[in-house]
C-alpha cells in the first residue's frame, strides 16, 4: 500500500487506515485480530482509536492484539483523548485530563507511547493554549511521536496551528486533524480543508463511505444485519438516507458500472485522492469488508468521473465561505 506523508512532517502513514470505533463493542476479539492480520499483511500501517471507544475497550483490544499477531513497529498507533461520558460537558480539554487520558490509554494499549495523539474535539471551557500545551508535553516526554485534531471547525483549527507555529518556546506543530468527509459530507470544504492545507496539516477523513450508504446497500431497503438496522447505530445513518443523498449515490453506482468496480471502490477513491487528503479512516465489521475496501488500492478514477462526482456531490458555498468573492 502506499505510505504518505502526514501533514508537513516526517510521520509516514498507509493511505488507508483502519478504523477501530466498533472494538470491543459490536466487533469482538476474533473479528478484530483478522482485521488488524489482513490490514497489515496489505501494507497497512495506520491504525486508528480513542479512549472512549468501548468505553476503553477498543484500545485494549488492540493492545492485546499488537505483539501477538503483528510488530509494535510496523504500525502508526494513533489515539484521541478528550471526549468524556459526562452530558453536562461533554469535552475535557484540560491539561489535567488530557494527559491522564493520554497515561490510561498508554496503559490499555500496552505501550510507551502512541505514534499520533489527537485532541477528539475542542473544548470551549478550557483555554486553548492550556489543550494544546498537553500535546507539547505529551511529546516532550516520549509518550506520543506526533500530535493532532480532532472535529475542529476551520477557525479553531486555524488558531491552534498557528499558535502551535507561531508561539514562544518548543511547541509541537499540528500534523493532522480527522473530520468527516465523504461525497455525502463535504462541509470541510468551505473552511477546514483550505485552512488545513495552508498550514500543513494532514486531513484524516473518518466515514469516508458516508457512513455505509455510500456502497448502496440502502438503495432499496435496509439490511438486518447492518449499523441502520442496529438501535444504537441507525439515528448515525438515517440522516444520509435522504433524496440528495441518493442521487449521489445512484452517481456513484453509475460510476462503478461503467468502471466494473464497486460502489465502495468508487467512493473510496474520489475521497482517498482530494487535496489535503492524507488517509481515510476506514471501520469494518468483519475482515471480509475490510478487504473489500482494501481493494481499492487498485483503482484510480478517471478525470471525467471525478469530475462528475464532484458536480452532483457540490457542497453550497455561500458568504463568507472560502473564494467568496467568485461567488
Amino acid at each position: 500500500m502506499e505510505q504518505r506523508h502526514l501533514g508537513r512532517t516526517g510521520l509516514r502513514v498507509s493511505r488507508i487506515g483502519l478504523g477501530t470505533l466498533t472494538w470491543g463493542r459490536d466487533t469482538d476479539e476474533h473479528d478484530a485480530a483478522d482485521q488488524l492480520k489482513v490490514f497489515w499483511e496489505a501494507g497497512g500501517t495506520l491504525v486508528d482509536t480513542a479512549d472512549v471507544y468501548g468505553g476503553g475497550d477498543a484500545e485494549y483490544l488492540l493492545g492485546q492484539l499488537v505483539e501477538r499477531l503483528v510488530p509494535r513497529s510496523e504500525l502508526v498507533i494513533a489515539t484521541k483523548a478528550g471526549s468524556v461520558p459526562d452530558p453536562d460537558r461533554r469535552f475535557d480539554g484540560s491539561r489535567g485530563h488530557l494527559l491522564a487520558a493520554l497515561d490510561a490509554s498508554l496503559a490499555r494499549l500496552g505501550t510507551d507511547h502512541v505514534d499520533l495523539w489527537q485532541i477528539h474535539a475542542f473544548d470551549p471551557d478550557t483555554p486553548l493554549d492550556e489543550t494544546l500545551q498537553a500535546l507539547d508535553i505529551a511529546v516532550s516526554s516520549g509518550r506520543a511521536r506526533y500530535a493532532g485534531v480532532s472535529n475542529f471547525c476551520g477557525w479553531q483549527l486555524a488558531k491552534a496551528a498557528t499558535w502551535q507555529l507561531a508561539a514562544p518556546g518548543v511547541r509541537t506543530r499540528l500534523a493532522s486533524t480527522q473530520m468527516e468527509y465523504s461525497l455525502l459530507q463535504r462541509g470541510v470544504e468551505r473552511e477546514v480543508l483550505p485552512a488545513a492545507l495552508d498550514l500543513g496539516v494532514g486531513l484524516l477523513p473518518s466515514s469516508p463511505l458516508g457512513r455505509g450508504v455510500l456502497t448502496g446497500k440502502y438503495r432499496t431497503a435496509t439490511p438486518s444485519d447492518s449499523r441502520g438496522a442496529s438501535e444504537q447505530m441507525a439515528p448515525f445513518v438515517e440522516p444520509y438516507l435522504d433524496e440528495a443523498a441518493s442521487s449521489i449515490v445512484d452517481a456513484v453506482v453509475t460510476a462503478a458500472d461503467g468502471l466494473a468496480a464497486t460502489p465502495l471502490e468508487v467512493a473510496l477513491a474520489w475521497v482517498r485522492d482530494r487535496p489535503g487528503v492524507v488517509a481515510p479512516i476506514v471501520g469494518a465489521r468483519n475482515a471480509q469488508q475490510l478487504m473489500a475496501a482494501l481493494s481499492v488500492e487498485a483503482l484510480s478514477l478517471p478525470d471525467e468521473i471525478r469530475r462528475a462526482l464532484d458536480d452532483v456531490s457540490a457542497p453550497v458555498h455561500r458568504y463568507p465561505d472560502q473564494d467568496w468573492s467568485t461567488l
